[in-house]
């Protein structure tokens, strides 16, 4: 019985690491009316993968290739201190902001995803799928210059034991101008791609999910009229009849057609304060509640989101709330970074908690 439980243990974990179902995220962008750049993102995996916020000051040195038992890459000093969330309690962020306003978020692209082989010629300007972002956030401000660095690095996968493979990942990366680009490394080598609908999800490619928005050309968010057919008379089922068609399942297409009328359709927000609030209520459209898919009928393999957050990438604050604790908190970048002069851990889960006002009724 003991063999047959460690057995059944290490299918669960290679299921987990191979399922394609098991890694959905979305994000989205919007603007507010007084040029603030805001992004929106959820957080799913198909089991907890403890994240925590970091803090990280400008000085903070780094080596890749750090999940690398055999090789290192090179090292670089952060210019720019930034925050985010952390995952599998390493000190790699896969979604966060810097002080200058750069956004940066990591997306599950199984299968897609082809990362060059690490070998001796290319080890000195080698870097990890899942360090991309450390190095994006604490080297640059803008999203020009990324394009303009990106080709002079090579971005190789490295066994991580957690998922059992290498983390297959593209990038999601807006700056505070509001330039935003998706970065997708496939068969066909590196493609950066500009972020025109204001939508990121996971596989297939970027321009794989343009296209198929042309299926959708006809959605409106305005409620529909009364028709005549024939000689018969078709009134809408009362309110509630825009965007009629919308997709509403949890696969990667679905959602990146969701967060692209959403983003797109969403009310302007005359400043940060309502955006962010706006933004909360748009990306719980994409919240997915545990047990709603599942991994064949498996009980305990299930997508679910772990953490959703809000960038305000104007003045450098990261917002989120989590599965267990639902309550939105955040951390000022700019204000945490005074007098910091090494890197800084805060515990992101807390709970869930309920404020009774019985004892108002009086």
């Amino acid at each position: 019985m003991r063999k047959l439980r460690v057995v059944l243990v290490v299918l669960m974990v290679l299921t987990l690491a191979i399922s394609p179902t098991s890694f959905a995220c979305t994000g989205i962008i919007l603007r507010t009316l007084d040029g603030t750049t805001l992004i929106g993102r959820t957080m799913e995996f198909g089991f907890d993968i403890k994240s925590d916020i970091l803090v990280v000051p400008a000085g903070t040195k780094y080596t890749t290739l750090g999940l690398n038992s055999e090789r290192s890459g090179f090292t670089f000093e952060a210019k720019y201190g930034f925050v985010g969330a952390n995952a599998l309690d390493k000190p790699i962020i896969v979604d966060g902001v810097n002080e200058k306003g750069l956004y940066f978020g990591a997306f599950y692209f199984l299968g897609p995803a082809k990362f060059s082989k690490l070998t001796t010629a290319n080890q000195n300007k080698a870097i990890s799928s899942e360090e991309v972002g450390n190095w994006l956030l604490s080297q640059f401000a803008t999203v020009a210059e990324i394009k303009a660095a990106l080709p002079s690095k090579v971005v190789v996968g490295t066994f991580v034991e957690e998922i059992n493979g290498i983390a297959p990942l593209h990038f999601a990366v807006t700056d505070a101008t509001g330039a935003a680009i998706v970065i997708e490394y496939t068969e066909s080598g590196l493609t950066i791609h500009d972020n025109t609908v204001n939508a990121v999800a996971n596989n297939p490619s970027y321009d794989w999910h343009l296209t198929n928005l042309r299926k959708y050309i006809g959605l409106s968010a305005v409620n529909r009229e009364t028709i005549t057919v024939g000689q018969q008379e078709l009134r809408p089922f009362g309110q509630g009849t825009g965007m009629s068609g919308l997709p509403g399942d949890f696969s990667s297409p679905s959602r990146f057609v969701r967060a692209t009328a959403f983003a797109n359709n969403a009310l302007p927000s005359a400043d940060v304060d309502e955006g962010v609030f706006r933004a909360f209520h748009i990306m719980n459209n994409f919240d997915i509640p545990k047990g709603a898919i599942r991994e064949s009928e498996s009980k305990t393999l299930m997508d679910y989101t772990v953490w959703t957050s809000v960038t305000d990438t104007k003045n450098a604050v990261y917002y989120y709330k989590t599965f267990k604790t639902q309550a939105v908190e955040c951390v000022d970048l700019r204000k945490a970074l005074v007098d910091l002069k090494s890197p800084k851990t805060i515990k992101m889960e807390s709970k869930f908690s309920i404020t009774d006002r019985t004892s108002e009724v009086k």
